[in-house]
């Protein structure tokens, strides 16, 4: 079985994915201080069947020597504010089964363990 946790793309397939990614309901978003980035995610817009209008989180990532001091649960808490103004109901994300940190953080945030995601390559 692939380990697609250590998958490496070239600059130029990754580059041309993101400006795919643009031309679907995509954006990113990005925490800062001062000048300096210390986090982002994509955004991907949607509606399913299960949780109605709902934004799926992309790669949630906060520098790791910031992670512990809050910056996540800020960036978290000003995405679900600003997504339940806009009605949506739900935010919806996959973690790396191996990324044990990261389950507790959400867990911690109210988010439920639906399932597992799979992924198949062709």
């Amino acid at each position: 079985m692939q380990d697609f946790t250590s998958c490496k793309y070239s600059d130029e397939v990754l580059l041309q994915r993101h400006k795919a990614m643009f031309s679907f309901d995509y954006d990113c978003l990005a925490i800062t201080i001062g000048n300096t980035l210390i986090g982002f995610c994509g955004l991907w817009y949607q509606m399913r069947h299960y949780s109605g209008k709902s934004c799926e989180l992309d790669h949630f990532y906060i520098e790791k020597s910031c992670q512990g001091k809050g910056y996540g649960k800020q960036m978290l808490d000003w995405l679900s504010k600003e997504l339940k103004d806009k009605g949506y109901e739900a935010i919806e994300l996959n973690a790396y089964k191996e990324n044990s940190a990261a389950h507790r953080f959400y867990q911690r945030e109210g988010f439920d363990h639906l399932g597992f995601h799979y992924v198949k390559r062709l």
